[in-house]
């Protein structure tokens, strides 16, 4: 695993998720607020990031929640076929080789 795609994508809670409040967000300022739709608005579904934007739970390269990571991480891997994620792939192939890292090929 690079933790390419943790570094490059927002990672958006789901409304289970978000209401659980064992995920850090980004605007914790916001956690307030209990309606998932106005959550959404304001971005305080989002994973928080750091500073070098990272998913917070990054940690050498690794999730550091794998067991309990969102669901839209389980969804998601770099060597796809799912057409749905065809973009996504794009995006981390372009990163990887930006940084002269090998691209996986599905």
């Amino acid at each position: 695993m690079s933790g390419v795609c943790c570094r490059i994508f927002h990672i958006n809670l789901d409304e289970e998720e978000y209401k659980s409040k064992k995920f850090r967000t980004q605007f914790e300022e916001f956690e307030f607020i209990e309606d998932f739709k106005e959550a959404q608005e304001y971005g305080a579904h989002i994973l928080a990031k750091n500073e070098d934007q990272s998913c917070i739970y990054l940690k050498n390269n690794l999730c550091s929640i794998h067991e309990d990571m969102p669901k839209v991480c389980r969804k998601f891997f770099c060597n796809s076929t799912n057409p749905q994620f065809k973009d996504m792939i794009k995006q981390v192939n372009e990163e990887k080789t930006s940084k002269g890292m090998p691209i996986n090929k599905p």
